[in-house]
């Protein structure tokens, strides 16, 4: 799934391109995609900006916002070729926007201000201090992997990056989230802003079907310390890199380097 690297690459390919052209015409073509608007609610309305929240791209309008998930498999793709994966067409004036999604688990919303699922997901880890995000452990008794992923604690992170950023802060995925001192949970922050940065400065992350709105892959992938390095040496011990299953999702670390 697209996490907010991937997202924010694409955020940023799409708002010189969108920003101020107007929509001739939108079209979905798959019945569970768009939800709360049929398709001529766009025409006609000029796009205003595009900014992302959490792992969710915004399209705001004039007169409301159009909400998009990627899911798994979505791609946002800029004047692309239409696949028999098509779900969703909007032309505007001087390009076409296509969505694309093999898997189906994508979703459009639309709303007046933000859709209720999404305005209640937490603060951006790229926003927030050291310092707040510290205090804001501060009686979380879950593991501090488990807080990670969880969007109302904050939002846009997924798998990939919180097993990247704990293994740079040094922190077990399984420490207790509320137990960690001060010290340690400002490396935790420092890491996941570093890691987030690096990412998105190398286009995300391409591990199976992402790429961004011309097509291309990311890179960061080849920089992945211990996501999907199971056996592998740790690039800073050598320890062979570890994976268990923490809230549903595979979780890779060093037992060397992340001591609980």
């Amino acid at each position: 799934m697209p996490e907010l690297p991937e997202v924010e690459t694409i955020v940023r390919s799409l708002a010189p391109k969108l920003a101020g052209r107007r929509v001739i015409s939108a079209s979905f073509l798959a019945a569970r995609v768009m939800r709360g608007a049929p398709e001529p609610l766009l025409a006609g309305h000029a796009v205003l900006e595009v900014t992302r929240h959490g792992k969710h791209i915004l399209l705001r309008f004039d007169h409301g916002t159009l909400a998009i998930h990627l899911g798994m498999t979505g791609k946002m793709l800029i004047d692309g070729e239409a696949t028999a994966y098509l779900r969703a067409e909007f032309v505007l004036e001087g390009c076409r926007l296509l969505f694309d999604d093999i898997r189906q688990f994508g979703r459009m919303a639309w709303s007046e201000t933000l859709p209720e699922n999404v305005a209640r997901l937490g603060p951006d880890p790229l926003e927030i201090s050291g310092a707040v995000f510290a205090q804001r452990l501060r009686g979380k008794r879950g593991r501090i992997k488990a807080l990670l992923l969880n969007q109302v604690f904050l939002r846009g992170l997924g798998n990939i990056y919180v097993d990247e950023a704990l293994h740079r802060a040094g922190v077990h995925p399984l420490a207790v989230a509320e137990r960690l001192p001060v010290k340690r949970a400002l490396a935790v922050h420092g890491a996941v802003v570093a890691v987030l940065e690096e990412a998105i400065a190398s286009g995300g992350s391409s591990i199976s079907d992402y790429v961004d709105t011309a097509g291309r892959k990311g890179s960061f992938q080849e920089r992945h310390r211990v996501y999907g390095r199971e056996g592998a040496p740790c690039v800073a011990c050598g320890e062979p890199i570890v994976r268990i299953v923490v809230v549903q999702r595979g979780t890779h670390f060093c037992p060397k380097c992340q001591r609980m």
